[in-house]
């Protein structure tokens, strides 16, 4: 089976938490080389990002990354919509100078969906779909958020044309039914995994000390920094804390480098006496993040919005508790009262009341640390891309029959 990974905005080889690479470039990479080991070529299509990128970079076995020029060679502040159709002309000459064919081509984001579009039809490949995240969900979430008027429509688009549209759990797959008109009948469930060989639970003391954390409380927030991440939730429960804990917030991601998000945060710090307190720890390779994870006594996820909500995931696998909002993906993947707690309303005093029980019970906190390896455990990307290769060949299956 031969796969095309779409992949336009974001590198799967950018570090997590750096602009536009979030969750998304992780699941990506992980999921084309799970698909490798099982016997599949994958060919992970995205837009060169750094003047140096080579043309084809080898992944793993049988995945190699394909770097197009499409706009500037460097991150771009503005629009990427305008120079999709040179990543289309770029990645179709790609496949003809090779001779290549693909049976599926599987698109990531609304802009590659777009690209997917163009190029599943001309490679004569299935199209499947996946959006991450949703422009009409993501402002129902936060009216405020400022969104492309371009977005809504392509996902409407692409909705109506996909063959297929894979999402993480059943209330993203209602979402698509009830805002996008999307037949449930081709709407796919599969969840994404995590890599439980590097994510699994190091000695916490000595994660601590490493990062300069020894004697502290620590709540972990890992991810863009965003407003929809809400990250001032994380700040404003642990000033309610601070009284009973000697708490210190370490924030992991973000360009600390003219980020307006990153100064609104140092500056709620300041104001709610928290100076010295918050950590901006910037972005972290891959795989340090375990030690980040390790050395947490609760990681904090108040998100407005999360699709999947993979940091929680990674933070189980390291057998630390996890405190989110109960929205989209975290609400499948955290089990309440097992794995870690799910706030239902977005209040700096609930977090710190959930966050107040696991910092005053250490065994309560360990045990919850246990439930969420085995949890992860269970989603390891061996398995959910063995899934992912039967549902592939469920789409090339149905074709052949029709």
């Amino acid at each position: 089976m031969r796969i095309a990974m779409l992949c336009y905005h974001s590198s799967p080889m950018a570090r997590l938490g750096e602009r536009e690479a979030g969750g998304m470039s992780v699941y990506v990479r992980n999921l084309a080389q799970a698909l490798g080991r099982q016997g599949a070529t994958v060919d992970i299509f995205t837009r060169r990002h750094n003047a140096g990128d080579p043309p084809v970079a080898a992944m793993g076995e049988g995945v190699r990354l394909v770097h197009v020029d499409a706009g500037p060679p460097s991150s771009v502040a503005g629009p990427l919509l305008p120079y999709l159709p040179e990543f289309v002309v770029g990645a179709h000459a790609f496949a003809m100078a090779e001779g290549t064919s693909y049976d599926v081509a599987h698109s990531h984001y609304w802009l590659s969906g777009l690209a997917g579009l163009e190029l599943a039809p001309a490679w004569g490949a299935r199209l499947a779909a996946t959006f991450h995240t949703l422009a009409e969900v993501k402002l129902l979430a936060d009216p405020g958020a400022e969104e492309p008027p371009e977005r809504s429509p392509a996902e409407r688009r692409i909705v109506a044309a996909a063959d297929a549209i894979v999402v993480s759990d059943r209330h993203e797959r209602d979402l698509l039914a009830q805002h996008y008109a999307a037949p449930r009948s081709r709407v796919t469930v599969l969840p994404g995994g995590v890599d439980v060989d590097t994510f699994r639970p190091l000695d916490r003391d000595e994660a601590r000390e490493r990062l300069g954390l020894a004697g502290k409380r620590v709540l972990l927030c890992v991810g863009r920094f965003d407003p929809l991440k809400r990250y001032d939730l994380a700040v404003s429960a642990a000033a309610l804390l601070r009284e009973r804990h000697d708490v210190e917030v370490v924030l992991v991601g973000g360009d600390l480098n003219n980020d307006p998000e990153a100064e609104r945060l140092s500056a709620l710090a300041q104001t709610l006496g928290m100076d010295g307190r918050v950590r901006f720890a910037g972005t972290v390779p891959h795989d340090g993040l375990p030690t980040y994870y390790s050395a947490a006594d609760v990681l904090l996820a108040p998100s407005w919005y999360e699709s999947f909500g993979l940091v929680a995931l990674e933070a189980m696998a390291c057998g630390t508790p996890v405190v989110a909002a109960r929205t989209g993906g975290l609400a499948s993947l955290v089990r309440d009262g097992e794995t870690g707690y799910l706030v239902p309303l977005h209040t700096p005093e609930l977090y710190a009341d959930r966050v107040e029980v696991l910092l005053a019970n250490d065994g309560l906190r360990d045990a919850m640390g246990r439930a969420g390896r085995s949890r992860a455990e269970e989603m390891g990307w061996d398995a959910i891309g063995r899934r992912f290769a039967e549902f592939y060949c469920g789409l090339l299956t149905a074709e052949a029959v029709r």
